[in-house]
């Protein structure tokens, strides 16, 4: 085994992106820029470092970061305060945080051997054969590496530990090819039918994703589809009626579930972290008359002769 990763978080024990208790790794680096994501750690392929400019204690009185990053001008400060992290010119991303007693300073991304990560998800086997779970691989757009995560997945099989990859598709179908073999449950979303739009919101058209999904329903794989549920974005039935019309049309129905995810105002303070504006800043919703908008979307795929359920727990 050589390919090595790099993952920015690793969750035990949940219930979400797949059937049973999973262990889900997350890897770096995304195409799409979507306004709504929780986590613009993400989007950058390298390790990155963020900056909560409350936790600071101040360089007068602390000054430690200073002190594990030799080169002074990956770090600015402001009335004495770190205000921001040039991660391209650190010379020690681990060491500069690490450093910070506050916390102030937090590094997103590790790499991790294939080794290593089988290590984290041996602890879990009784878990996953017990109920139906297994591991799960997510982004970032994990297909920017794909060529680890098929490694990884070779060892998981190995062991008789259920694969399921969760992917946006907007890759060479050639990055997919390289998975097929071990992996069990794919996930995937569908967030608008009109590629502008798409393309507005997510910084990429639709043309590969859609192409992508035929592809993989054609081979007959199992598949969770997801919509993201979002205000101002993709909501309007127009839009809804077009996407259950691809489902049964293109995708000849070979959805095992089709999961809305309801719009939730997550990770603002990482981009706040990053130095990144938020796409969703404006955006304002009445949570309950919203939530009651999605499930009847739910109603709508149900009667369609589509699977549909809010949230993303899939039961066995």
């Amino acid at each position: 085994m050589s390919n090595k990763g790099i993952v920015f978080n690793i969750q035990r024990f949940t219930l979400h992106d797949g059937p049973g208790l999973r262990t889900e790794l997350f890897l770096k680096g995304c195409p799409m820029t979507c306004d709504w994501c929780g986590n613009p750690e993400s989007w950058s392929t390298q390790i990155e470092l963020g900056v909560y400019k409350k936790k600071c204690i101040s360089k007068k009185k602390c000054g430690l970061c200073v002190l594990a990053e030799p080169n002074e001008e990956a770090l600015s400060f402001r009335r004495g305060k770190l205000e921001a992290i040039d991660s391209k010119k650190v010379s020690n991303h681990s060491g500069c945080a690490l450093a910070c007693p506050a916390d102030a300073i937090k590094q997103w991304g590790e790499e991790l051997s294939v080794e290593e990560c089988m290590e984290i998800i041996r602890k879990d086997k009784e878990y996953y054969d017990q109920s139906g779970g297994g591991v799960t691989v997510s982004g970032g757009e994990a297909l920017l590496q794909s060529d680890f995560v098929a490694e990884l997945f070779v060892e998981c099989k190995k062991e008789g530990i259920q694969t399921c990859f969760e992917t946006t598709f907007h890759s060479n179908w050639k990055k997919v090819e390289v998975l097929l073999p071990n992996t069990d449950i794919w996930i995937s979303d569908i967030k608008h039918m009109d590629t502008n739009i798409h393309r507005e919101r997510t910084g990429v058209g639709n043309e590969v994703i859609l192409n992508n999904l035929k592809k993989i329903t054609e081979l007959d794989r199992e598949l969770i589809l997801r919509i993201p549920v979002i205000p101002e974005f993709n909501e309007d039935m127009g839009n809804i009626e077009a996407t259950a019309d691809f489902i049964l049309s293109e995708l000849k129905g070979r959805v095992r579930t089709l999961q809305l995810l309801s719009f939730m105002r997550l990770g603002v303070e990482k981009y706040e972290a990053l130095g990144i504006p938020y796409g969703m800043e404006g955006v304002k919703i009445n949570r309950k008359s919203f939530q009651k908008h999605v499930e009847r979307i739910a109603d709508y795929m149900n009667g369609r002769g589509i699977h549909c359920l809010v949230g993303t727990k899939e039961k066995q």
